[in-house]
């Protein structure tokens, strides 16, 4: 049987032209599971009675598990999922002036062993399908009774070691007959897969792209961000101009800041220095901290002096409200902190 939410539109449509349907049937279809959210057949009344058997042998309704939930002072509320096969996964709710924005994993563990991050404490055991991304975002809007207005696929994993079934993803959430979750309200983020970048200029929708920075200079980074040997920055830079050529659309850069490593007013003019003349956007971020990492937040002083230089250096820049700092609310906190406790 199928996982009825892997199906984006063109994936219906082959699926009722093989059985002798016309493909008109994907239209019908996509609304009962986006917009009406009905988990049987014979609720979708408009598709015609004969069918609903053939459907019920070819397809399953899959759920999440909620295995637990943290929230936050602030309100944000990071939730832990059970997956079928009893893997855990973590998606984060943040309520915004502009709405409701999730978090989304895309990978159960991550192989990307960036230093800082709680998501690589656990190695990759398999990509997340589509239906399972999809569901992160149907399950809290049912369990919150939420609309989500803005989704961020940057939870455990790198999205762009997962690319066909993230694509999949935000084609699902995009559909005007279905969540219809605005291009513009969709991000993804990487950490630097350079061949996957320029692949994803040619993405025919105008989803945000969002780069994991972190360093402004090769031997920080490396130290930081094992993919930067893979994929220095000379290489990763020529990948972004390659999309922004392609697309014409700003590029987000994310930078955390962390204690004496990379928070000096050296790597602030660096990092000026090194995106100067270039459409972005940087998007620096407090470090969350995690107990078996040794790195610490920047401190208040020092993120509002690297804000700064940025500012007056020309860099279109903003410093992110921390939200979830009390619940474990960076990328994989939950999930170790949940196995660790079973142990």
């Amino acid at each position: 049987m199928e996982h009825i939410y892997n199906f984006t539109e063109e994936k219906f449509k082959e699926y009722f032209t093989k059985i002798g349907e016309k493909p008109f049937r994907a239209k019908q279809i996509i609304p009962w599971l986006y917009r009406q959210k009905v988990t049987s057949f014979n609720e979708m009344t408009d598709i015609k009675k004969t069918l609903w058997p053939v459907l019920e042998k070819d397809f399953k309704f899959d759920e999440l598990e909620c295995i637990t939930k943290n929230v936050s002072s602030d309100g944000t509320v990071k939730f832990l999922f059970k997956l079928n096969d009893g893997n855990l996964i973590e998606s984060v709710l943040m309520t915004q002036d502009y709405g409701n924005s999730l978090c989304v994993t895309s990978e159960v563990g991550c192989n990307m062993a960036c230093a800082f991050c709680a998501s690589g404490l656990k190695k990759k055991v398999r990509n997340l399908e589509t239906y399972e991304m999809v569901l992160q975002v149907l399950t809290v809007e049912k369990l919150y009774n939420v609309k989500i207005s803005h989704v961020v696929v940057m939870g455990i994993g790198e999205p762009f070691d997962n690319y066909d079934n993230v694509l999949d993803f935000l084609t699902i959430l995009n559909h005007p007959l279905g969540l219809a979750i605005g291009q513009r309200h969709l991000t993804v983020s990487t950490c630097g897969l350079v061949p996957k970048i320029k692949e994803f200029a040619d993405f025919p929708l105008q989803i945000n792209l969002a780069i994991s920075l972190h360093a402004p200079n090769n031997k920080l980074r490396d130290s930081l961000m094992p993919i930067n040997k893979a994929y220095p920055i000379e290489e990763l830079f020529a990948a972004l101009n390659y999309y922004y050529e392609k697309t014409n659309r700003r590029i987000t850069i994310e930078y955390i800041l962390i204690k004496e490593v990379n928070d000096s007013e050296k790597e602030a003019y660096e990092l000026a220095n090194l995106l100067r003349g270039m459409n972005v956007y940087v998007n620096l971020i407090p470090y969350n901290e995690v107990l078996e990492n040794p790195f610490r937040r920047s401190t208040k002083e020092r993120q509002r002096k690297f804000y700064d230089i940025l500012k007056k250096q020309g860099i279109d820049v903003t410093l992110r409200k921390e939200q979830g700092s009390d619940i474990a609310a960076a990328c994989g906190q939950l999930r170790s902190k949940y196995l660790d406790d079973k142990r």
